[in-house]
């Protein structure tokens, strides 16, 4: 017994140890690893020549195919569509008016015809005329029960394990990690904290306008249809010097849509680290890059090298996609 009990105490101890000695154990060993954990190490050490202190470590992060799945289509698009099928009865004359007709005639091809414009319609169509609480409500209801289409999972599992990995490994040097996504803010703020460890006051994101207002007493926030704010290329940066008010010095993202993000964190003459997640993995999860419709890679793909950008090669790069199912 006792020679089995320290067997056990030996293993263990050693699967700590290398888990310690390897805090993203779902990267494979590769350039893009190693360049994450040197930066990391440059900026965190002291005497370094690069030392930064702590109230500058700043880490902002892109959603939607950074942190999880964005295909076949964004997630808050997955929303808005079951929230007009949901809302459908009290609105006949959807029926017969587009954007509206495709979507409850499952019809993508014309959806996609309707273009950004028709995209907004049904955002604000369906996002907008309830309270802040009320939205916040309706999101976390449709998680619970909303699965990926191809995974059949909950779109709250089919986020990325190494960047799970990833994000812990930072906040455990310190850094503070922020969100900077095109999606809502108010899609992502009530899920983002229990899934990415990620609080509210961390995310940034799109929004539409809001009121203030007392209902029976109390105080609400009323959501109107009308666009407060895009969180996306050149706004991207634009809401980090607002809402955070520092320069992050690591930038996480996978499309065109992050390029000035990118490129606002590593153009100075201090530290800076940019990396871009390309999808390249058709079996494990979905390859795309210039020619998608979701989640485009062009211009950052392009420029990456000249930029010092680094790319995560996801099938070359990552052991593990997803987490491991419950």
């Amino acid at each position: 017994m006792k020679s089995s009990l320290l067997i056990l105490t030996i293993v263990l101890t050693a699967a700590a140890k290398a888990f310690a000695a390897d805090p993203l154990p779902s990267w494979n060993d590769t350039a893009a690893k190693q360049a994450i954990v040197q930066f990391v190490e440059r900026v965190t050490k002291e005497g370094s020549p690069d030392f930064v202190p702590l109230e500058d470590r700043i880490a902002t992060f892109d959603n939607d195919g950074t942190l999880w799945c964005e295909q076949p289509m964004y997630v808050q698009l997955a929303f808005a569509l079951d929230r007009v099928k949901a809302l459908a009865d009290k609105h006949p004359e959807w029926k017969t008016r587009q954007p509206f007709q495709a979507v409850l005639e499952n019809d993508l091809p014309a959806l996609m015809k309707a273009g950004e414009k028709g995209l907004v319609e049904l955002i604000m169509a369906t996002h907008a005329g309830m309270t802040a609480t009320e939205f916040e409500h309706t999101v976390l209801n449709w998680l619970t029960s909303a699965k990926h289409p191809r995974f059949h999972h909950p779109y709250t599992e089919c986020v990325y394990q190494p960047m799970l990995e990833l994000l812990a490994y930072l906040r455990g040097q310190g850094f503070k990690t922020y969100i900077v996504s095109g999606g809502g803010v108010e899609f992502m703020r009530p899920w983002a904290e229990k899934v990415y460890g990620i609080p509210p006051e961390q995310v940034i994101g799109s929004s539409i306008k809001t009121k203030y207002e007392l209902r029976d007493g109390q105080p609400v926030f009323v959501r109107l249809p009308e666009i407060n704010f895009i969180d996306d290329k050149a706004g991207k940066p634009i809401g980090i010097h607002q809402f955070i008010g520092r320069k992050p010095i690591m930038a996480f993202g996978n499309s065109d849509g992050d390029y000035e993000m990118l490129e606002y964190v590593t153009t100075s003459s201090k530290p800076g680290f940019g990396l871009i997640v390309h999808h390249t993995d058709p079996e494990r999860e979905y390859a795309y890059d210039r020619q998608s419709p979701i989640g485009r890679l062009d211009r950052a793909l392009t420029d990456a090298p000249q930029r010092g950008w680094t790319v995560v090669d996801m099938k070359a790069d990552w052991k593990q996609i997803f987490p491991p199912k419950k």
